[in-house]
């Protein structure tokens, strides 16, 4: 829980502002600034999410300085009231949303200075995530830097041993590191290689998205103002002042699920609901150059290939596996819709990586779909497919078709 969390710290003076008034705008001016974030998210190529506290307070876990936070409760002398450990507490519905855009392609990245593992455990690709405070699930050898995920909370918090070693066999033995929490005390450096993913998606997006945060916190609450400096542009979604809110191009105040709601539905995604914690190492978007990230599951049970079924609703599109075969987009109507089956023909851990993003084009008439095919299943298609389909054999390079809402491939 944020409490222990919070007590696990070194004492410190300077937390920031804390139990500034919350300010709700009303429901038509809500409306309206879902609409003009909805524009910019189909317009933009690389949208950056930035996630605070405030993301997974509908979930029992208390924020810090909001009216009934730890640190503002702390300051009269109270503490929060909770009904939550961090092991039984439910990702929100903005959490199990996130995982739904980043499948679909529409959300790039998530900065977090959230420690409650609640990204993690809700399935979101860890490669696709910056844990910048830490996390209460991870330990980290302090020799070779393998971070292990666990099911329960570590015991420690501050960077401390927890006791455990490190079991990595490297070229020459065993590595016999020791393991330490991950979760920064007050004056700790933020953790190199989550920070520099952070600065370099930050710099690279044209729409930062700020949801729960007050961004009070440096450098974290910093890093949205690099898109600014890019030439994107930043929103917030916070029912507090933020430190930024005079250089935001969009502020929204309510609550942060009535916002990614309210998002979904005009995207017509539907988000899956939370059966249990699960963890996704690698984005299906990932590719093949990228950086393998030194993680291993204490438990390999707890461990996701990817998300097996998100929908949409807009266009009829969903991506669901049935008995061997993944769909993508498939309605009773034939409006707007796109049905492309392909057989998987492969071992579990080599995911065919395809996704369909669907209703989201300028041309009504007209579904866009990215492909990308494994060279070891290419014959799983029909031959009604174009060939600027397939990749070059190296499945390094993502070629556009487009297909007409009619044709279905099976």
């Amino acid at each position: 829980m944020s409490v222990n969390y919070a007590e696990g710290l070194s004492p410190y003076e300077h937390k920031g502002k804390c139990g500034l008034p919350e300010k709700f705008d009303n429901v038509s001016d809500v409306a309206a600034k879902v609409d003009q974030l909805v524009q910019w998210i189909n317009e933009s190529q690389h949208v950056v999410f930035h996630t605070g506290a405030g993301i997974s307070t509908s979930a029992g876990i208390p924020d810090f300085r909001g009216p009934n936070g730890v640190w503002t409760l702390e300051q009269k002398g109270e503490k929060p009231t909770f009904n939550v450990t961090f092991e039984s507490a439910v990702p929100t519905f903005t959490h199990r949303a996130l995982v739904a855009m980043e499948t679909l392609g529409l959300a790039k990245y998530v900065i977090s200075q959230n420690v409650d593992g609640l990204h993690v455990r809700s399935g979101f690709p860890r490669n696709r995530l910056s844990e910048l405070h830490g996390n209460m699930f991870v330990e980290e050898c302090n020799k070779c830097g393998t971070r292990y995920i666990n099911r329960e909370v570590v015991k420690t918090m501050g960077v401390k041993l927890t006791g455990n070693n490190c079991t990595q066999v490297k070229s020459r033995g065993r590595c016999r590191g020791k393991l330490q929490d991950t979760i920064l005390d007050w004056e700790h450096a933020l953790p190199d290689q989550d920070l520099d993913w952070a600065e370099k998606q930050a710099k690279a997006a044209d729409l930062s998205i700020c949801l729960g945060t007050s961004l009070q916190i440096v450098p974290s609450g910093n890093l949205p103002l690099i898109t600014k400096r890019s030439g994107g542009k930043l929103v917030i979604v916070n029912l507090q002042p933020t430190k930024h809110d005079k250089k935001a191009d969009l502020k929204i105040c309510t609550y942060v699920d009535d916002v990614m709601k309210a998002v979904c539905k005009q995207l017509g995604i539907v988000v899956p609901e939370y059966t249990g914690p699960g963890v996704v190492l690698q984005s299906n978007h990932t590719l093949p150059s990228e950086e393998n990230l030194n993680i291993v599951l204490k438990d390999q049970s707890f461990l996701l290939t990817n998300m097996s079924e998100i929908k949409t609703e807009k266009g009829g599109g969903k991506i669901e596996t049935v008995n061997g075969v993944t769909n993508f987009g498939n309605n009773s109507n034939g409006s707007n819709n796109v049905h492309l089956s392909v057989k998987n023909e492969i071992k579990d851990e080599e995911v065919i990586k395809l996704r369909a993003i669907q209703g989201l084009t300028k041309d009504e008439g007209q579904c866009e779909s990215d492909i990308l095919v494994l060279p070891e299943i290419t014959s799983s298609y029909s031959s009604n497919v174009s060939e600027n389909a397939i990749p070059d054999s190296d499945a390094t390079e993502v070629k556009r078709v487009k297909l007409e809402p009619s044709k279905q491939i099976v």
